[in-house]
């Protein structure tokens, strides 16, 4: 489970915007490709969902872990989504998921992979406080979760010693600028609208974001045709849209960036 672990240190951890599986699997997926590892073009998000299709990825107790293998050779990697209410995911123990973990499986770490899912799975059936995930209220207290989860996954000592061990751990090291750290992500939700005779209309309270928008005129086309658009700074992915008289309409969006500094 150290690639759960290397997700709490490099801030990887996230609230889902929404409990809805279909969006959150988007929300995560969209992050992964904002990886700086991952080739552009690369569709992880279609990747996913045709996996997902394809067979439910929920493993009780209320986790699930999409995955998404791709041909290139990087580090096996996870991004971690928390849904306070719980999502409608259709696990097999009909319990809501309230944790997905999703990795980014590249061609030279798939026995890593099911290594680590293996591992889970083990430690999730025998675990004494996998009931406790439904009543977790902060973010906080979902990595402390977490972080007990890793440690009794672990042999090497006494249960008390390695949670505190893998504390210090997570807390002393600062998050660092590497392959797949997310620290520096910025998520802002942003309205978009459009119409005949009109350039795009942003509402957000990120202005950088604003000037983006309303300097495109072609992000409503991209955004119909491909689910998102993306620049130097932004990438701006569609949850949905209405559509209103006079061929108005109003896109409900998340937009991702890297913080410079």
């Amino acid at each position: 489970m150290d690639s759960i672990l290397d997700a709490l240190q490099e801030g990887r951890l996230f609230e889902l915007p929404e409990h809805d599986k279909t969006h959150a699997l988007q929300f995560l997926a969209h992050i992964i490709e904002a990886f700086p590892q991952i080739p552009t073009g690369t569709d992880i998000v279609g990747i996913v969902m045709a996996r997902e299709q394809a067979m439910n990825t929920a493993i009780g107790k209320g986790w699930a872990c999409p995955h998404a293998r791709v041909d290139f050779e990087e580090d096996l990697v996870c991004v971690i989504g928390w849904s306070p209410r719980g999502i409608d995911y259709g696990a097999p123990d009909g319990q809501p998921v309230y944790l997905i973990n999703m990795y980014l499986v590249p061609s030279n770490q798939r026995n890593h992979y099911l290594r680590e899912i293996s591992i889970l799975a083990k430690t999730l059936k025998s675990s004494s406080f996998t009931d406790k995930l439904s009543s977790i209220t902060e973010l906080n207290d979902v990595r402390n979760y977490l972080l007990d989860l890793i440690s009794e996954s672990k042999a090497t000592s006494g249960p008390d010693a390695r949670a505190r061990m893998i504390r210090l751990q997570a807390k002393q090291h600062p998050p660092i600028q590497a392959v797949g750290d997310l620290s520096r992500l910025i998520i802002e939700p942003v309205s978009i609208l459009t119409g005949p005779g009109l350039k795009p209309i942003a509402l957000t309270q990120n202005q950088s974001l604003l000037q983006t928008v309303e300097s495109s005129p072609s992000i409503p086309e991209r955004i119909d045709s491909v689910g998102f658009y993306q620049n130097d700074v932004w990438r701006i992915v569609k949850r949905n849209s209405t559509t209103y008289q006079g061929g108005r309409v109003l896109y409900d969006c998340l937009a991702f960036s890297i913080r410079k500094n």
